[in-house]
């Protein structure tokens, strides 16, 4: 952790607590059999080797992916609510981001920085990069998760403010189509005092950049 005047700084939120749920076993089964098809219309003999167990693989990998959507990011804050009169930035820095490109089931990969401003309740610091985890476990393209997970902090915590950046790279562009491996894709969302004080935005802005 890392101390500056007036802030609080969290960095490299690890994803090691986001484990793998048991799965429902006919779900996983009827996703298996349509990725047994796809193989064989890839011109693929899956009932060879290497490729018997990779169905069910890819089923559950998929559901793995996808769990947000069982998931409630304001309820994951409401759950760790404290009042606390506390009224600068809490910034959460290089939390990390996997999600799948809704248009091509493509990983993007990359790191999310959040900050809110306290209004009188703060929340537990894993709930923030839980929320992350929920939206960004889901099809989704960039900008609307970082919508998203601001949106959810400013309706569970009513603060005076909320950003969100997110810097990805998006295997969609780096493996086909135009393949740009080194393009990087950067999105931000603010509300409140980020969106209506320069000074507070560029303070944020200038944190996530050390």
């Amino acid at each position: 952790m890392e101390i500056l005047p007036n802030f609080v700084v969290y960095k490299e939120c690890s994803m090691a607590y986001f484990r793998e749920d048991k799965y429902d076993e006919g779900t996983t089964a009827e996703i298996a059999g349509h990725v047994k098809e796809i193989l064989r219309l890839l011109g693929e003999d899956q009932n060879r080797e290497g490729l018997q167990k990779t169905p069910e693989r890819v089923a559950k990998a998929l559901q793995y992916l996808t769990q947000g959507y069982n998931q409630d990011g304001e309820m994951l804050i409401r759950s760790a609510l404290f009042d606390e009169e506390y009224q600068q930035m809490v910034l959460i820095k290089n939390i990390e981001l996997y999600s799948l490109c809704e248009h091509h089931l493509l990983p993007f990969i990359g790191k999310t920085h959040v900050a809110y401003i306290p209004n009188g309740k703060i929340t537990g610091l894993s709930k923030i990069a839980r929320v992350v985890d929920t939206y960004s476990r889901r099809l989704q393209v960039q900008e609307r998760l970082t919508v998203e997970i601001r949106d959810s902090i400013q309706e569970a915590l009513h603060p005076l403010g909320v950003a969100v950046v997110i810097e990805a790279m998006h295997t969609c562009m780096m493996i086909r189509g135009v393949e740009k491996a080194n393009a990087m894709t950067t999105t931000s969302a603010f509300s409140g005092a980020f969106l209506n004080s320069a000074r507070t935005r560029n303070e944020f802005l200038n944190l996530i950049k050390q």
